[in-house]
């Protein structure tokens, strides 16, 4: 198994959002473990930060206590840009930049649904008064 010291980092600072979350929330590692089917073992893992524990696992952790994922998901976007990511954008809250990427998205896909979907002859047409 390979690892790089992007998701090294990633996975650490994640680990530490999670058990702030958690406790915050005031359940226990084993009363969280149970509610999200991983061992307490498992958890404790995911919550130091270890490189060996799976994205998909801090990302399931993540949901289940109402986390913004982006700080998973922002720095492998650089990555796939061929960017170094800023390490201090790690630190903050990033639902509000999530609810804007997704707002963008669906805004250029609505566009483009809404050109193909529209009949060629709708804009020839007069309007009816």
């Amino acid at each position: 198994m390979t690892t790089s010291p992007l998701l090294d980092f990633v996975k650490e600072m994640s680990g530490r959002r999670i058990e702030q979350a958690r406790r915050r929330s005031g359940l226990t590692q084993s009363q969280f473990a149970r509610e999200v089917g991983i061992s307490m073992r498992w958890l404790r893992e995911i919550e130091a930060g270890n490189p060996s524990s799976r994205l998909d696992d801090h990302v399931v952790c993540a949901q289940y206590l109402r986390l913004s994922t982006g700080h998973i998901f922002l720095p492998l976007l650089f990555s796939s840009q061929d960017m170094e990511f800023p390490r201090e954008l790690s630190y903050g809250d990033f639902s509000e930049l999530e609810r804007e990427c997704i707002d963008l998205i669906a805004e250029r896909n609505i566009k483009r649904i809404q050109t193909k979907l529209t009949p060629r002859w709708w804009s020839k047409r007069p309007d009816k008064a």
